[in-house]
């Protein structure tokens, strides 16, 4: 039992965000395990609110350039390149979506619940000695990125974005002090 936490511990305390990927291939099975796993994340009401969108590599090239696009409208050419540069570059890109919900605590609870998928996936990937980044970006929030991924934004939502490979490197973190995040009530 102490193995099996002590191993856990490792899984959870070694995943890394990274942005610099290799080329190696990524197998689909193994994605989609991924995929399967993180469904497992806790789902109040068993809503199952999450999608998963693979892109493959045609999408990924009219995203990267629509990446070009958002940002040199937001912060100019220079910037946008760079960042369409690193984007091209990323070999494996999903997106998690969440359905709309009418109630406010059922969105709540749904989107908690995708988080939590995504989390998972990624924790399964770095058992895989894989990496990934869940991003947040402007292209997330820019309904023209809907529209080229024929997403309906009126039933569902972008969570994140999810690029994913092998890594290059992996950096290196840490965590302020554990007693600076507890208060125990009496």
């Amino acid at each position: 039992m102490e193995r099996k936490l002590r191993h856990l511990e490792s899984t959870i305390r070694n995943r890394r965000t990274v942005k610099l990927f290799t080329d190696k291939n990524i197998n689909p099975d193994l994605i989609k395990k991924a995929i399967d796993l993180a469904r497992w994340a806790p789902n109040h009401h068993l809503t199952e609110p999450w999608h998963f969108y693979i892109l493959n590599s045609s999408k990924i090239k009219e995203s990267v350039e629509l990446i070009r696009a958002v940002i040199t409208e937001r912060k100019g050419q220079e910037i946008a390149d760079f960042k369409a540069a690193g984007a091209s570059k990323i070999p494996g890109w999903m997106l998690v979506t969440c359905k709309k919900s009418d109630s406010e605590l059922t969105q709540q609870e749904d989107y908690a619940s995708v988080c939590c998928a995504i989390q998972n996936f990624s924790l399964y990937l770095s058992e895989a000695g894989l990496a990934s980044k869940w991003s947040t970006g402007l292209i997330t929030r820019d309904q023209r990125f809907y529209d080229l991924l024929k997403i309906n934004s009126e039933s569902e939502f972008i969570v994140g974005l999810i690029w994913y490979g092998y890594p290059k490197t992996l950096p290196n973190q840490s965590r302020g002090e554990l007693e600076s995040v507890i208060t125990i009530l009496d």
